[in-house]
């Protein structure tokens, strides 16, 4: 049986990242999944993808949340616990670290949820039908 190379194995835990950031993740979870011990796992993903598996799954967290607090009108603690971060304040400091701005004023600077709204196709033919029904089939 051939071997795969040490790569694939990197990929199948940074799928894991984008695919699961939402649940409590940890390196050892993504070490696991590249069937790697936990130090050796981390060397390689750096070495890799230049970042650490941490900082790559935070950026997942964080770029989700950046998505969520311009698409939606949930809270910001709400959206912390969505991402699969656990402390407000950590997730404050993480996000105006890399945004440079805090979640508050980054959702600030985009217009309201309500101007992304979308009624889906079928709901407005359902309720665009005429209400005077034309056959006489409920006459009976």
């Amino acid at each position: 049986m051939a071997s795969v190379p040490p790569a694939r194995h990197l990929l199948r835990a940074k799928d894991l990242a984008d695919a699961r950031y939402f649940d409590p993740l940890t390196v050892a979870d993504l070490a696991r999944a590249a069937g790697l011990s936990k130090a050796h796992f981390s060397h390689e993903f750096r070495r890799a993808f230049g970042e650490s598996p941490h900082a790559y799954l935070l950026t997942r967290r964080l770029e989700r949340a950046a998505s969520m607090l311009r698409m939606t009108d949930r809270k910001v603690a709400d959206i912390c616990v969505a991402v699969g971060l656990q402390s407000i304040g950590s997730f404050t400091t993480s996000f105006t670290r890399m945004y440079g701005v805090s979640p508050t004023a980054y959702r600030a600077k985009y217009p309201p949820a309500s101007t992304y709204a979308r009624v889906p196709s079928c709901v407005q033919r359902f309720y665009g039908r005429p209400q005077n029904r034309t056959f006489r089939e409920d006459d009976c």
